[in-house]
């Protein structure tokens, strides 16, 4: 057992306890676009897959409620020859109850933390949807969502330092 002073132990006791329940995930926006079937083409192709990822996350009316959606968009080309196969979106949107997180550490636990508890049933609606639309599933790979927030910090800097340049 790890010997703590008693200012160590009061600090761990009085620290707000971080509270997440997700209140609900629902699809706000979906759409899956069979290019390649419209075009009549049919056969064998090696597809590549694009998925890009937008994240948004907003203050709702009760208190302590927050709505994030993470936004998908893929699309899949034939390998070789740059045809599209298809087209897929989807807006998927959870409601969360967000308790004892500080107000500065906030936004990036509303747009890493929420987002990684969506992402299992976003993947699975993205499997099915693509299965039923006559493809084979497209199983996402783990997205690092850490990297993903960084990445669009690093951005917006670059934004704002170029626009007072």
């Amino acid at each position: 057992m790890a010997d703590e002073s008693p200012a160590e132990n009061t600090a761990a006791q009085t620290a707000p306890q971080i509270q997440m329940r997700v209140l609900g995930q629902f699809i706000r926006d979906m759409s899956f676009e069979n290019v390649m079937a419209q075009k009549g083409v049919s056969g064998d192709v090696q597809p590549e897959i694009a998925v890009q990822v937008n994240l948004d996350a907003k203050k709702r009316p009760t208190e302590h409620q927050y709505e994030v959606a993470v936004k998908l968009n893929l699309t899949s080309k034939a390998k070789g020859m740059g045809d599209v196969l298809f087209l897929c979106e989807l807006d998927y949107c959870g409601l969360f109850h967000i308790e004892g997180v500080a107000e500065d550490q906030l936004h990036p636990f509303l747009m890493i933390e929420c987002p990684r508890m969506l992402f299992p049933f976003l993947r699975r609606i993205v499997s099915d949807i693509t299965r039923d639309g006559g493809f084979p599933p497209v199983n996402l790979d783990n997205i690092d969502f850490v990297a993903l927030y960084r990445n669009e910090l690093m951005r917006r800097q670059a934004e704002t330092e170029k626009t007072e340049a």
